[in-house]
């Protein structure tokens, strides 16, 4: 049988708790989740952390043995992408037979080191349940996060709010968590526009935005403004280039979309305002000038990553593409 693959926010404990895939944020989270619920249920919880990497042989057997009193424990194992040939023979040996009261949770980021232990588990020996932390890149899987940390916080935010959040905060989802919790605690529990652009008190990638809406509406004077205020004031381009792209991909998605915007939602991996904002700014667009601008913006971003010299004008040039629907001139 194949064991169970549940959200990192539904994790609970099992025998053994295998937490897979990149987000390392995400797979913390729920490693701490089983933590907490383990010592709700007993304060005597033993917890023991074990680095795979380092392991010696006889450890894990060691730290499962029986205890005079029977405390429950918690085994966390980091590493296991790169554990030790002791590791994963003592692992395999103990996954076939696990010991009572205890909870082995595995943590493997990636690769193929350790995959007969993994196909060991989801197999479905030793009952466990896996937990699966892919990378959150796409916009849709940011935003669902970000609704999610307002939840769990019991806030609400408006969509333009989480709509700039994701614009000022593009690094890791640690980052961009902390933002949300202090959000709450300095504005309380609904979240609009101007708190998220007070909070963010200019933030180069919320001006992106603005860069962005300006372009997409073909102001190329303004946009070209307020491009350089950003820029003269030490704002890196990489951000502004990623609100753009937002905006332009967001509306090539929904060209010759027809339906309700929740409908749109659901089919495109989009929240209905977003579908109905790039519904709107779709006036005056073409398929082929959304094309020109895909590729303008693909192209953009290999100059800001290195393949320039002067990033600022790669931008400058892509910025008035987009304004001028794509065209050079």
């Amino acid at each position: 049988m194949q064991i169970p693959q549940v959200p990192w926010d539904q994790v609970r404990a099992a025998p053994v708790v295998l937490v897979s895939g990149p987000e390392s944020f995400l797979a913390d989270r729920a490693i701490q989740a089983v933590r907490s619920e383990m010592r709700e249920m007993s304060s005597e919880l033993e917890v023991h952390d074990v680095d795979a990497a380092a392991y010696t042989s006889g450890e894990l057997m060691t730290i499962a043995s029986p205890s005079l009193f029977a405390e429950p424990r918690l085994i966390r194992v980091s590493g296991v992408e790169k554990a030790s040939d002791a590791f994963l023979e003592d692992a395999k040996r103990y996954v076939a037979e696990t010991a009572e009261d205890t909870t082995l949770v595995l943590r493997h980021a990636s690769g193929q080191r350790g995959k007969a232990l993994l196909d060991l588990v989801r197999s479905g020996t030793g009952n466990g349940i896996e937990v699966v932390c892919a990378e959150v890149k796409k916009d849709a899987d940011r935003l669902a996060f970000v609704q999610a940390e307002f939840r769990r916080l019991g806030a609400q935010a408006t969509p333009g709010a989480m709509r700039m959040l994701l614009a000022a905060y593009s690094g890791g989802l640690g980052e961009l968590a902390g933002a949300c919790a202090q959000l709450v605690t300095n504005t309380g529990s609904r979240i609009t526009e101007d708190e998220v652009e007070r909070a963010t008190e200019g933030r180069v990638e919320t001006n992106g935005f603005k860069v962005a809406d300006a372009a997409t509406a073909g102001k190329a004077a303004d946009a070209l403004v307020l491009l350089r205020q950003a820029l003269s004031t030490g704002v890196d381009p990489i951000p502004i280039l990623v609100a753009i792209n937002m905006k332009v991909r967001a509306m090539a998605r929904v060209y010759g979309a027809r339906g309700a915007s929740g409908q749109l939602a659901k089919e495109l991996g989009m929240a209905p305002w977003q579908v109905e904002r790039a519904q709107r700014e779709l006036r005056g667009w073409t398929e082929e000038d959304l094309a020109r601008c895909v590729d303008a913006g693909a192209e953009t971003e290999w100059l800001l990553k290195g393949g320039s010299r002067d990033p600022e004008y790669a931008l400058e040039r892509y910025l008035l593409r987009v304004a001028r629907r794509g065209r050079d001139r």
